[in-house]
């Protein structure tokens, strides 16, 4: 997996702990309140990162935007299976991520 496209370090940690599966990490990059959005629709952030992690991952990083808080790429389900994906970061006033986005890319 080529991390050094993504140049923000908070967002690469957040990936990287992703694709270990280590969902303790992962989710200390987040806000204790932290939203998600899938495809435009609100869905409960802590069920997603717990639930999905392990069993998602991304097989590729192709694209990076908005100085790396925007990270697009091939993603595997294992429910869903291979499609292309992106992952959106905003961080919060806290300095922790306080929103992802993430839904089915074209690119």
């Amino acid at each position: 997996m080529e991390y050094e496209k993504i140049s923000n370090e908070n967002v690469r940690a957040a990936i990287e702990a992703w694709q270990k599966a280590d969902s303790k990490e992962w989710l200390s990059y987040f806000s204790k309140n932290a939203t998600l959005l899938d495809d435009g629709h609100s869905r409960d952030f802590m069920k997603f990162s717990t639930e999905a992690i392990g069993k998602e991952r991304f097989t590729s990083i192709d694209k990076v935007e908005k100085s790396s808080m925007d990270i697009y790429g091939k993603f595997h389900s294992d429910t869903w299976g291979d499609f292309k994906t992106y992952f959106k970061f905003r961080i919060g006033k806290d300095g922790k991520f306080d929103q992802l986005q993430i839904g089915q890319a074209n690119y």
